[in-house]
C-alpha cells in the first residue's frame, strides 16, 4: 500500500514536491512535531560556538528544509527518467573512476547523509556498464518504509546488499571477476565498543565508522569522498574526491580521517545540508581512553 501510495505521488511534478515540502512537510515537522529539534539544536551550538542563537537557527530551519526536500525528491525519483536524473545529479570525476575500477576490479565511495543522499545512488549511471553498484544499508524495523527505500534506492540499476552481508559479497564478486563499487554512508555514530578511529571534528571528539577503510585495505580498491554541492533546488553536483587509490600503502585510520576532514569541509561549506537530527555526539571517551 505505501508502494501504491508512493508511487502515485512520484507522477506529480518536482515543483509540487517542493511546494509541499515547503508549505506542508517542513511546518510541520520543524515547528509543530519539533522532530529532533533539541538534538539539532545541541549539535549546532556544540559545532558552531562562534556563532550566533540567529545564526544557528537560520541553519538549523535550512537543514529542516533540506530533510523534507530530501524526502519528496526521494519519492519523485520512483518516476524520474535516467535522463532528468543525470541533470539533476551531476557526477564530476568518473572516467578516472571508471579506469581505475578497471584496474582495481573496484572501489569504495564514501557518503554522508548530506543533500540527497538517497539520490546518490544514481551514480550507477554514470559507471562502465560491466560495473555493479552496492548501495549497503541497514534494515529498517518497518517492513513497508524497508521495502519502499529498496525500492527508492535500486531504482537507478544499483544492488542494495544489507551491511552484514557486504564481506560476502564482495568476495563473490572477486571470484566471478565482476567489477564492483561500493557505496557507505560512514558519518553515522559507531557503537562504543568498536570504535577504533578518532578525530577532533567540528570541534569535538568523533568516533568513526571505519567499515570502508576496512573493505579497501581487504580488497586493495581505491576510496573516494562524494562532496555534494547544491547548486539549486533539486539539483547537485558530487565532485568525487580521492582519498587514496593506494589503501594497502596506508596506515590504519589514515583513511577514515580523510574521511571525516572531507567531511567536515563539506559541512563548513553548505552547513544545512548536513542532517544535523543525528545524536551525533552522544557518546565520547575519558582522558584515558576507556569507555
Amino acid at each position: 500500500m505505501l508502494r501504491l501510495v508512493a508511487s502515485c505521488l512520484s507522477r506529480l511534478p518536482l515543483g509540487v514536491h517542493h511546494w509541499l515540502a515547503d508549505r506542508l512537510l517542513y511546518p510541520l515537522m520543524y515547528y509543530v512535531l519539533r522532530y529532533r529539534r533539541k538534538v539539532a539544536e545541541k549539535n549546532l551550538k556544540l559545532a558552531f560556538p562562534e556563532k550566533s542563537e540567529q545564526e544557528r537557527r537560520t541553519i538549523a530551519r535550512g537543514a529542516y528544509r533540506q530533510f523534507c526536500y530530501t524526502i519528496v525528491e526521494s519519492i519523485y525519483g520512483l518516476h524520474c527518467s535516467d535522463e532528468e536524473m543525470r541533470r539533476r545529479v551531476v557526477f564530476e570525476h568518473m572516467d578516472e573512476i571508471n579506469r581505475q575500477v578497471a584496474l582495481h576490479g573496484g572501489a569504495i565511495f564514501t557518503l554522508a547523509h548530506f543533500g540527497n543522499w538517497e539520490w546518490l545512488a544514481s551514480v550507477q549511471q554514470w559507471l562502465s556498464p560491466e560495473v555493479t553498484e552496492m548501495n549497503v544499508y541497514r534494515q529498517l524495523k518497518s517492513k513497508s518504509f524497508d521495502r519502499l527505500m529498496l525500492a527508492i534506492r535500486a531504482e537507478r540499476g544499483g544492488v542494495c546488499v544489507e551491511k552484514q552481508r557486504i564481506l560476502r559479497e564482495l568476495i563473490r564478486y572477486r571470484a566471478e571477476k565482476k567489477p564492483v563499487t561500493v557505496g557507505l554512508l560512514s558519518d553515522q555514530k559507531p557503537r562504543p565498543e568498536v570504535t577504533r578511529t578518532w578525530t577532533t571534528f567540528l570541534h569535538q571528539e568523533t568516533g568513526w565508522l571505519d567499515g570502508g577503510e576496512v573493505l579497501a585495505r581487504k580488497f586493495g580498491y581505491p576510496v573516494y569522498y562524494a562532496f555534494v554541492t547544491r547548486t539549486a533546488k533539486g539539483y547537485y553536483h558530487v565532485d568525487m574526491q580521492t582519498l587514496t587509490t593506494d589503501p594497502k600503502a596506508t596506515q590504519e585510520g589514515e583513511i577514515t580521517r580523510a574521511y571525516a576532514t572531507a567531511l567536515e569541509k563539506n559541512i563548513l561549506a553548505q552547513p544545512e545540508l548536513w542532517l544535523w537530527t543525528h545524536n551525533r555526539w552522544k557518546w565520547g571517551r575519558n582522558v584515558n581512553g576507556n569507555w
